[in-house]
């Protein structure tokens, strides 16, 4: 069986809870993050340990999947429970 495109995707994505961005921002601070500065309505978080860098929007939504993804990436986290 060919693991490639938008399947192999969804079927290895671990389901995610919806966070509110200030949700977000505790989870990243108690990862070992903290605020640099803000811009508008966009917080940049950094860990000086593990040098990642990563910017979070405060929005009135829920962040979306797909960016709830893209900053447990970004921020060299990891989405299952036991690791």
């Amino acid at each position: 069986m060919n693991w490639t495109g938008e399947f192999a995707y969804k079927a290895f994505m671990p389901k995610l809870p919806a966070l509110k961005p200030k949700e977000l921002v505790s989870v990243l601070l108690e990862a070992g993050f903290v605020k640099k500065r803000q811009t508008g309505s966009h917080v940049i978080m950094f860990n000086q340990a593990k040098g990642k860098m990563v910017v979070v929007p405060i929005h009135a939504k829920l962040i979306g999947k797909g960016l709830l993804h893209a900053i447990i990436k970004q921020a060299g986290l990891n989405t299952e429970k036991n690791k």
